[in-house]
């Protein structure tokens, strides 16, 4: 869930984006045809409009799979520019495929093409070196007042001030012991022209600070509980901020009810598809595993599900055969157990395609928390060892999920702390949306080679 500020910033973005790719387009047709309109128009309205609104909806796709609407890499820096080189050459690659292979159009705007895309590269560089200037200006960052004194409020202030591209300033933290010396909280917000507030200490249990907050009504403040505000800027929940209160206000299940039955034929819908289209695969696959060591082509594994049902989740064998003899171990980034083709199949996930069938039985769901194994849950106890940890399975696990994307490797007690965090933000604001962009998220780290 983002701040307000954020989605803002990325309409913004996207808007500017969109805007610099039409405005390319027309300066090239007036370049193409020496300003002269008579010709400009039926060639803009008749031949090119279309296939080049294709192609620009496909860039900016393009675009938000790669990164580039993540406002946490708008600096203008190596890693920008280089993400940005990355977007418009595969743009580039695939315009040319367009108009020149597939030719479905019946047009091949050599010159208009080109000089549109140099336009373009002039007009998004220049136009994303000011965006990204803009998001760290002083002048247009939020003044933040945060009163407490929590673990969770200094990871906060240090994800702030390494990330000033998400628009806040930290003006003041005022301590517990602290609230009773400000005699007037109105004063210190005009002061120090905050915007934000944001407090760990509940306002129930001090009544000074609620007096104080009830006299800030008029300034227009926006104020946030600090799990709140946390999981609006990390995309998590600190599971040591909040208490069950927060579970029966924020998990009622029967407001996601259209969304659950509506998601389970998406769910089946793509499986069938996904399943039908990469069949073909199978064979080689089977083949390289077999080639490469000894053992079987599949491998089932016992896995915890939606209201802590066990059920066998299938993948292509990755691992060395035996690999668990001395019993069960934490998957690790560099686990030596994995195979040379093994490892190929993991960084493009595709030794988790036969987990499709445990979409199409209802096992799984296309996205969601991943499912843990019960050697874990049960065995080290993590549902005992770990508050609210069974909440992660209120809902079906997923072939991808908001954790894994964020935090990929989940190898000790402390990992699987930060990745149920991860969880309970998924299952608090999980939506069409949001899945959406785990998927498409999905897809730019498989692309990337950022796989297991």
């Amino acid at each position: 869930m983002e701040t307000a500020a954020a989605k803002i910033k990325k309409t913004l973005l996207f808007g500017g984006d969109l805007l610099i790719l039409y405005l390319s387009f027309w300066l090239a047709l007036y370049l193409r045809y020496g300003f002269d309109f008579e010709h400009i128009k039926p060639s803009f309205s008749n031949q090119h409009f279309f296939p080049f609104t294709i192609i620009f909806l496909v860039w900016l796709l393009v675009f938000y799979i790669i990164g580039l609407y993540d406002l946490n890499i708008a600096r203008n820096n190596l890693a920008f520019y280089s993400t940005l080189v990355k977007a418009l050459l595969i743009n580039t690659a695939i315009a040319v495929s367009f108009f020149y292979f597939i030719a479905y159009f019946g047009i091949t705007p050599k010159t208009i093409l080109f000089l549109g895309i140099i336009i373009f590269v002039m007009f998004l560089i220049s136009w994303r070196q000011i965006f990204n200037r803009l998001l760290v200006s002083p002048a247009l960052l939020n003044n933040l007042l945060i009163i407490g004194e929590a673990e969770e409020i200094k990871e906060l202030t240090d994800h702030i001030k390494e990330n000033p591209q998400l628009g806040f300033n930290i003006k003041r933290i005022v301590k517990p012991k602290d609230i009773e010396l400000i005699f007037n909280l109105t004063e210190c917000l005009v002061q120090d022209n905050i915007q934000t507030v944001v407090t760990a200490i509940n306002p129930h249990k001090n009544g000074k600070l609620v007096k104080n907050l009830y006299h800030c009504l008029p300034l227009n403040i926006a104020f946030y509980d600090l799990p709140t505000f946390y999981e609006k800027i990390a995309g998590k929940v600190p599971i040591s901020a909040i208490e069950e209160i927060w579970f029966l206000e924020n998990l009622m299940q029967e407001k996601k009810d259209f969304y659950e039955t509506t998601k389970r034929f998406l769910d089946i819908f793509y499986a069938l598809i996904i399943g039908i289209i990469t069949l073909p695969l199978y064979p080689l696959v089977a083949l390289a595993i077999k080639i490469d060591s000894r053992g079987p082509v599949f491998y089932k594994q016992k896995r915890v599900g939606a209201n802590n049902q066990i059920f066998n989740i299938y993948k292509f064998r990755s691992m060395v055969e035996n690999a668990e003899k001395d019993g069960a171990q934490w998957a690790r980034a560099k686990d030596h157990r994995v195979t040379k083709i093994g490892r190929l199949l993991r960084m493009a996930r595709i030794d988790e395609l036969p987990q499709l069938y445990n979409v199409l039985r209802g096992d799984m769901s296309s996205v969601g928390p991943r499912p843990e194994r019960p050697e874990f849950v049960f065995g080290v106890n993590l549902q005992r060892k770990i508050p609210f940890y069974q909440i992660r399975h209120l809902v079906k696990p997923g072939l991808t999920g908001w954790a894994q994307i964020n935090f990929e490797y989940g190898a000790s007690l402390e990992d699987s702390i930060e990745k149920l965090e991860y969880d309970l933000y998924y299952i608090k604001n999980r939506s069409f949306i949001l899945d959406l962009g785990i998927i498409l998220r999905t897809i730019k780290i498989v692309l990337s080679g950022g796989g297991r």
